[in-house]
């Protein structure tokens, strides 16, 4: 068997169509955008077609996107000048946050001595809307929200519409780390009313090291980044225009073949699920992730029956076999430490059993998964 890439989570395969227009731009458009000649007239061009592509399918204003190198940039961006610019004095997020926005609240807290409160969480994972809603309404002081669209462990969904909703009615910001989610689901934040959003084309088959914030024009943030203009003078720094110019196929390409990859990357999702519990009938479905209603479409996170001993090797056993997959976020997979979202939702014992992340694309097969379940029933029964 050819290796099976499962970990799209993590990263996706770039698209050929994408390889090709970057490559075009590394040849032919290099000029510096902030040079007024016609070279760099050609690479502001693409700069500000892409931000227009952007904006228009989700349905924003051009201004309103401001490219950054991922969403870990965006989101510490966003919170940061929420801080600082914004009179916050409270964020409300949850301990199942990316670490890209609670090793940012933590850092904001001793800065700033601002108060962090976590939503109490549902047995799934899922914030307690009702919980959310008391903290919003506990005092007067000038609040945040930070909560994701799509957990990037468990695949959980939050009823965005509902906390933007709650957080309206409050008077409160609200911000969401959106990375699992632009590119796999429709935006329209004239109808959602959310301040901050974040975004990584390499979660929807673009390069790295490039992504957007949108950030909702009444909220006037000051930059982070000091030097030149660039960005309208919220993010300085030289543009890297193929990047950019990849980021706008890979996002054009998501959004034109959304319903037809959806139903094909769903479809190899329930037939993983239905073939798994039929191979280990023991195996459990982490957080919301066995509920396509409640989670994401992308990718199923499972708990495996087999004692600690045998666990240890298992990551190392599914990569021997040519299988990528994740025990965690890919963000964390070299620290050795253990998954901080499953260590919220998860009993005692599960614990101390592995779970594995499997995340789906437009290029996996069946014959894939069929591969994938035949190993992982071999090494349960050994």
């Amino acid at each position: 068997m050819e290796p099976v890439y499962f970990d799209s989570a993590a990263t996706t395969q770039v698209r050929d169509e994408v390889i090709q227009v970057m490559q075009d731009a590394l040849l032919n458009s290099y000029g510096n955008p902030s040079s007024t000649h016609a070279f760099g007239r050609a690479s502001k061009s693409i700069i500000e077609n892409t931000r227009k592509t952007i904006a228009k399918e989700l349905h924003a204003s051009p201004q309103e996107i401001i490219f950054t190198s991922g969403g870990t940039e965006a989101d510490n961006m966003i919170l940061r000048c929420a801080v600082r610019d914004a009179n916050v004095t409270t964020i409300i997020t949850s301990t199942i946050e990316h670490h890209a926005v609670l090793h940012t609240v933590e850092e904001l807290r001793n800065e700033y001595d601002v108060a962090i409160e976590f939503v109490k969480l549902q047995a799934c994972g899922t914030p307690d809307y009702n919980d959310l809603e008391r903290l919003l309404k506990a005092n007067d002081e000038r609040k945040l929200v930070s909560l994701m669209h799509v957990n990037n462990e468990v695949g959980n969904l939050l009823d965005i519409d509902k906390v933007a909703k709650l957080c309206q009615e409050n008077n409160a910001l609200f911000h969401s780390d959106t990375v699992q989610s632009i590119g796999h689901y429709k935006w329209d934040v004239q109808k959602t009313p959310i301040d901050f959003m974040t975004a990584a084309a390499h979660k929807f088959h673009g390069p790295k090291g490039i992504g957007f914030a949108f950030i909702r024009k009444s909220n006037s943030l000051k930059p982070l980044i000091f030097g030149g203009s660039q960005e309208r003078g919220f993010r300085a720094g030289t543009e890297p225009v193929h990047n950019i110019k990849g980021l706008e196929k890979a996002f054009v390409l998501a959004y034109e073949n959304l319903d037809e990859e959806r139903e094909y990357v769903e479809g190899l999702k329930n037939y993983f699920k239905s073939e798994i519990k039929k191979a280990i009938p023991e195996v459990k479905f982490n957080g919301n992730c066995s509920d396509n209603s409640k989670s994401t479409y992308t990718l199923l996170n499972i708990c495996l029956p087999m004692s600690v001993e045998k666990a240890l090797t298992l990551q190392f056993q599914l990569d021997l076999k040519g299988i990528a997959c994740s025990k965690g976020s890919a963000c964390q997979s070299g620290s050795g430490k253990g998954s901080h979202v499953l260590e919220q939702i998860l009993n005692e014992e599960d614990r101390q059993k592995p779970s594995i992340r499997f995340s789906f694309c437009k290029y996996n097969t069946k014959e894939e998964i069929d591969y994938v379940i035949g190993v992982l029933k071999e090494f349960v029964e050994k």
